[in-house]
This record gives structure tokens, sequence and C-alpha cells, in this order.
């Protein structure tokens, strides 16, 4: 398995085997893949990079743990629904009607982090910032009450690095002992859900629409989460990038450091790509993050240049039928919390930078510690008392 696929050098082929996989890395390669459900399935998307053995699998099963195809993973007859369903609650206009509170929540977020940087705080912006914000506004959108911020995310976190991480049996074991409790809580409050979640459970039963809730509550506010812990440490590293506007930062941020850096699919039958034979059942890992740097796909496709041509061509969110339904969420949180936390960035220096565990297909940087620096404390500071 390719781990820590950021740290790889772009590859010079398009498409090639590693550690048991047919790995693509181009960007038309890269959409032809995701998009051609006749040849390529979902069905493993969210397998276990790392196989889990038997006792973790037997805590798992205590809490009825179970994932059946709903939304990533769905390559069946149901998806459409599942999907449609989400999709309405994703919509432009119910993303859009949350701006006002989103902007408010972001400026007082940023307020905070402004008074514990003037006194003399060094402040950790994952923890502050990235981990709370997403998820209130996924909570926000999706009608629950997810008030213990630290156990989600310590369950979502959890997941993440069970499914896509490189544990040793023994730590398979302990993050098994975080992911079985905590699903048998998502079954409860699917049971006490409303709106698409509730229509879910009726239609497809107890285990789809607690699944579903599964991983929105992990991919729907830790790829946002991460994704701005990214492109925070790059703004305070380089903060003549905030000259342009937030918009266009966020797009060139997805392009070259999306969140999720790979993502799988299974072969359905043999077949070729340009040429490269791919045979039938074999994992394919999209390498989402060399796709977005391909030659073609922006102007200078290997420099952060935000507005520049090409810059939304990335393929962060997917493509095809399977492609993100947050994608206009995390676009309009990402804006938000650039914007108001502009004034303030340029100010801070990097304490700690964040760091990436071992991981096929998410990033999960933390902490990222940040104070403020000498010019920031000095005459400008009254800048930063506004905030």
């Amino acid at each position: 398995m390719l781990f820590e696929l950021w740290k790889h050098p772009r590859p010079a082929a398009p498409v090639f085997r590693s550690g048991g996989q047919v790995v693509v890395a181009s960007h038309r390669l890269a959409r032809e893949v995701l998009a051609d459900r006749a040849r390529f399935s979902a069905a493993n998307a969210l397998d276990a990079a790392v196989p889990i053995p038997a006792g973790p699998l037997r805590e798992l099963a205590r809490h009825r743990f179970r994932l059946p195809a709903t939304l990533a993973n769905n390559d069946t007859a149901t998806h459409e629904h599942i999907r449609s369903r989400f999709a309405e609650v994703f919509a432009p206009q119910n993303v859009e009607a949350l701006r006002p509170w989103l902007t408010g929540l972001a400026r007082r977020t940023a307020a905070g982090v402004a008074w514990r940087l003037r006194q003399g705080e060094a402040v950790d912006l994952d923890a502050a910032v990235s981990s709370e914000i997403p998820l209130a506004a996924l909570a926000r959108l999706l009608g629950l009450d997810v008030s213990a911020t630290a156990e989600v995310k310590r369950f979502s976190r959890a997941a993440l690095e069970l499914f896509w991480g490189d544990p040793s049996p023994r730590r398979q074991r302990e993050l098994a002992e975080v992911v079985g409790p905590f699903h048998a809580l998502l079954r409860g409050w699917t049971g006490e859900s409303s709106g698409a979640t509730r229509e879910l459970l009726e239609a497809h039963g107890e285990d789809a629409a607690t699944a579903a809730l599964f991983f929105l509550l992990v991919a729907g506010q830790e790829t946002t989460s991460q994704f701005l812990t990214l492109l925070l440490h790059r703004l305070v590293e380089e903060p003549s990038l905030l000259d342009h506007a937030p918009v266009a930062v966020v797009e060139e941020g997805l392009r070259l450091l999306p969140p999720i850096t790979s993502w799988q699919r299974v072969a359905l039958h043999d077949t070729e790509l340009d040429g490269f034979a791919v045979r039938a059942g074999e994992s394919v890992l999209v390498w989402l993050a060399a796709a977005g740097t391909d030659e073609g796909v922006a102007a200078c496709p290997a420099a952060m240049v935000p507005g520049q041509r090409g810059s939304r061509r990335h393929l962060a969110f997917g493509a095809g039928a399977h492609r993100c339904l947050g994608s206009q969420l995390s676009r309009l949180e990402a804006e938000v919390v650039i914007a108001e936390l502009a004034p303030l960035l340029p100010r801070c220096e990097v304490v700690t930078a964040p760091v990436s565990d071992p991981n096929l297909s998410f990033r999960m940087p933390s902490p990222l510690v940040v104070r403020l620096s000498d010019a920031g404390a000095g005459g400008r500071g009254a800048r930063i008392g506004r905030i």
C-alpha cells in the first residue's frame, strides 16, 4: 500500500503498479476511473487498507458495527435513492442559507483565537478552528445535536486510522474499542433522527441509516477540518497568498492540498487504461493529489497561484456518481474561515507544524500551533484587537 502519498514525488507514469494496486496519477485517467461505473466499482471504497484481525472484528461486532453499501461504497440499485435524499440536504440553497450563521461563528472563533494570542498563548488552530467549525456546520445542516465535539473527533479520527491507516494489531484493537461504542451511539441518533436520515431508516433499515450517518459524520466534517489545517498552515507560512480573494485561495488549496490524497476503486473485469492492462478484481488507487498537479490542469500546475486558469479543475471532491455531496459546504466553510482569519494570520508564526501519520487516503494533520510573531505583537497588533 502507498501510505503517506503526500511524501511521494509526482510519478512520471500516468498509471503503474505499486504496493499490490494499480495506481492512476493523471487527471484524465483519474476522472475516467471515477466516472466509469461499468468498468470500475466503488464497492471497495471503505475496505480497510490493513486487514482487521479477528479480535478487533469481534469488538466491532459486539456493538453491531456494519458498513453496508449506502453512499461512498455503494454501486447497487439503492445508491441513487439514498444519494438523492442527502443531496436535498446539501442543496446549494440550504448551504448558502448557512452563510450568516457560519460567518458569525467564524468571527467569534477568530476573536477568541486573537484574544488568546494577545495574552501570549500559543494556540492550536487545528483544535480551536478546524475541529470546531466544520462539525458545527454539518450538525446544523443535518439537524443533529452534536455538543460533544471532542468525543466525535476522537471517534472520527479513530475510524480514519482503523480503515485507512497502518495500525498494528494491538492498535487496531484500541481503535475498535473507540469506533464500536460510538457506532452503537449513532444507532440511537438514527432512531431519533428526522429528515433524510429518517427517510433512509424507513426505506432501507437501521443498518443502512446508521452506516450513512457514520460516513457523513466522518467524511463530512473530517475532510474539511483537515483541509482547513493544511490551508491555514500554508497561509501562515506564505501570507502573501491572502492578497487574493478567499474563494480563489480555497480553490488553489483544494487543488494542491486535498485532504483526501487518494481513493479506491475495483476493476469489474479485465480492461485497459491507455494500454495499461488492469485485471478483473484488482484494486485501483486513484491518486487525487497527483491528478491536481498534472500538466494541463492549471496554467502553473506545480505552483499555488490563486485565481490562475484551471484552478477549479481539481478532483479534490472526486467525480462521477459518487462525487462529494458536501463540496459546496466545504468550500463555503473554508472561504468564510479564511476571510475571518485573514487579518490575524500574517501576524502569526508557526510553533508546531502539522504532522500526518501514515494513511492511505487521509492526511489527518495535527496540531498546528501558532503564536504572535514579534512583528505581529508590535505596532500592527492593534488590528488584531478589532477581530
